[in-house]
């Protein structure tokens, strides 16, 4: 499968407490595959707040210096809710394949957001693994993606 993100650049990773244990798992398996990743915390179990992780991360991408970005928290809205405050960045959150690829199809997101209290950790994988792979269609998505800045 091709990429279809810069993979020559780093992944962005981020998490809160509720999402550290899936972090962990999903930078040594996307380390396995050869994919350098910039890991921006949490790093333990202790409880923090989502925020703190979530803007390092959509900063990264956003300034280009991460092909794309992933977040975890127990629900994945928080880190959507802020990840989306970054007027470059477009979070999905992702509970299905089905929505992971709509979400690059449709949206042409750059960051995946994954609920770890909803999800397998194998599922996560998939989802992960369909968003690097799934082109953005354009065409009428196009329009409604310019749409979406309020700049």
């Amino acid at each position: 499968m091709a990429y279809v993100f810069d993979a020559s650049k780093p992944i962005s990773i981020g998490s809160d407490h509720a999402g550290f244990a899936y972090k962990s798992a999903l930078i040594a398996w996307l380390t396995e595959k050869g994919f350098q990743v910039t890991d921006h915390g949490t790093y333990s179990l202790d409880s923090v707040d989502y925020p703190d992780f979530a803007h390092p991360t959509a900063s990264a991408v956003e300034k280009g210096e991460a092909g794309f970005g992933i977040l975890i928290c127990g629900s994945a809205n928080g880190v959507a809710i802020t990840a989306n405050k970054h007027q470059g960045i477009r979070a999905a959150l992702c509970w299905q394949n089905d929505v992971a690829e709509l979400a690059r199809l449709h949206n042409n997101a750059n960051i995946i957001c994954i609920p770890a209290r909803f999800v397998a950790l194998p599922l996560a994988e998939q989802m992960i693994d369909l968003f690097m792979n799934t082109s953005f269609e354009g065409g009428r998505h196009a329009g409604r993606v310019n749409k979406i800045s309020c700049n």
